[in-house]
């Protein structure tokens, strides 16, 4: 009967966190896709870096890809894209010959071990617990393809929103709280609603502290290629184990 109650008490848990995240990331998204689009059109420098020195041919996933800006990096490799925002994803299935889908990361409709690539970039942290964090990149993982004689299989990048950004606009830094609820404020000329004032709605973040997307890629069972930090940001490249 103990076990049955954790079990309980897990479930109830995971559910509260879908829950929040529902309210504080995906209706949020939803309402802000065409002002976050417009926002959002130059490919960070890591980031495009990893995909052009992909080889050509090479077939990857972009988790959480928002408004696609990073398909048509390099013309050279086929992208399948996903996000939970329907909005955000009629937006970037624009960037054709890619392909993109309405999905949730914690439960990718792609097959398991085949792709030879992912990046997913600031979406992680909008996970509001750390078992679900850890299960993101778990399930990232699992779409890559296993390391082999012939080389060191599938890798992923991924990008988090970093505590430690004391010189940015928002001067966040350590000691401060890592769960946060940061504003996006839509204009009139952006609003679906009929208001004419601005609206101001609150998106989860959860801040990463240094060392601690290295320590959640660990235990997901990851194999750490490269990390470091970036415009405010903790990155990570990792692989399967061999």
């Amino acid at each position: 009967m103990a076990n049955a109650k954790v079990d309980n008490a897990d479930t109830d848990q995971d559910s509260d966190s879908r829950k929040y995240e529902e309210k504080h990331v995906h209706e949020v998204y939803e309402e802000i896709a065409t002002h976050f689009s417009e926002t959002r059109y130059k490919p960070w420098p890591v980031v495009d870096e990893f995909l052009r020195n992909l080889p050509p041919g090479a077939v990857g996933l972009d988790i959480g890809c928002g408004n696609g800006k990073y398909l048509g990096v390099n013309k050279d490799v086929f992208i399948v894209a996903s996000d939970r925002s329907k909005a955000l994803v009629d937006i970037a299935r624009q960037r054709q010959p890619h392909s993109a889908v309405v999905a949730d990361m914690l439960s990718l409709p792609h097959p398991r071990g085949v792709f030879d690539f992912a990046i997913s970039i600031a979406v992680i942290h909008h996970l509001s617990s750390k078992e679900r964090r850890v299960d993101a990149i778990r399930v990232i993982l699992e779409t890559l393809r296993e390391p082999s004689k012939k080389d060191d299989g599938g890798q992923a990048l991924l990008f988090v929103w970093a505590l430690e950004q004391k010189n940015s606009r928002r001067g966040w830094d350590r000691g401060d709280q890592q769960d946060q609820l940061v504003p996006w404020v839509l204009k009139p000329t952006h609003n679906t609603k009929p208001e004419s004032s601005p609206t101001t709605y609150h998106r989860y973040y959860h801040l990463y502290h240094e060392g601690e997307l290295q320590n959640d890629a660990k235990t997901a069972g990851a194999r750490i290629i490269k990390s470091g930090y970036d415009r405010d940001n903790w990155w990570i490249i990792i692989g399967r184990q061999t």
